[in-house]
């Protein structure tokens, strides 16, 4: 089955010239394009994308809260028994780095730069469908830790949280907040990979989060990881 794709950016060249990169691939499908956040969020309950690739700055509603928006729904749609979230992809410039962190923060299961080559917004997609998070890059490293430990000193709750994870989950998560990939983890931690898989979906159950960028950020809200530490 496809991986069904929501675009949503004010400026229609970039709709059109992300729709055609995608619509190449022959498990990718545009289903839906949207030029500002209140469309978007139209247009997903319509259409029901796996993947919405969100601009954060556009006119009527932002892409920040368009995602919130979009995925609180379907959430309140899901515990009635509907389709499941979909996948929100933020995308971002450089000159707009301080949402990076928002995003993740309103649900967005990661980001990628508006010029990233074509290569990488299809492998983005593929990534974020698959229900991982696109957080290994360096740039994105570089991002969280700064806004993270910048805007969001440690919170007793979310430091509470955490008292039901093992010592080795504890240095798991502290791994994936720092941007490491499953492989990383695995060399660091000299563990199998499958290990590792394992170690992550039990953090992520037992702390009720949907996908990697949530742990991140629950990572630094309590303090359990430190930017530049």
């Amino acid at each position: 089955m496809n991986t069904r794709c929501l675009i949503a950016d004010d400026q229609g060249m970039v709709r059109e010239g992300f729709a055609a990169v995608l619509a190449a691939q022959p498990d990718l499908a545009v289903v839906g394009q949207a030029a500002d956040g209140a469309e978007a969020v139209s247009l997903a309950l319509q259409l029901r994308p796996d993947v919405v690739l969100m601009d954060v700055r556009m006119p009527l509603m932002d892409g920040l809260e368009a995602t919130r928006q979009i995925l609180r729904t379907a959430a309140r749609a899901g515990s009635a028994g509907a389709v499941g979230r979909p996948r929100v992809l933020m995308l971002t410039t450089f000159d707009l780095d301080d949402y990076v962190y928002a995003a993740l923060r309103a649900g967005a299961s990661g980001f990628l730069l508006k010029d990233a080559p074509a290569a990488e917004l299809v492998h983005a997609v593929r990534v974020v469908a698959a229900g991982d998070a696109l957080l290994a890059p360096s740039v994105t490293r570089r991002l969280i830790e700064d806004f993270a430990g910048r805007r969001w000193p440690s919170s007793r709750s979310s430091a509470a949280t955490l008292s039901g994870l093992t010592p080795r989950e504890m240095q798991v998560l502290e791994l994936i907040a720092r941007g490491l990939s499953n492989a990383e983890i695995s060399a660091t931690l000299v563990i199998a990979e499958q290990t590792t898989k394992t170690h992550i979906g039990r953090i992520l159950a037992k702390l009720d989060l949907r996908d990697r960028a949530q742990a991140v950020v629950l990572a630094y809200e309590s303090g359990l990881v430190r930017p530049g530490g």
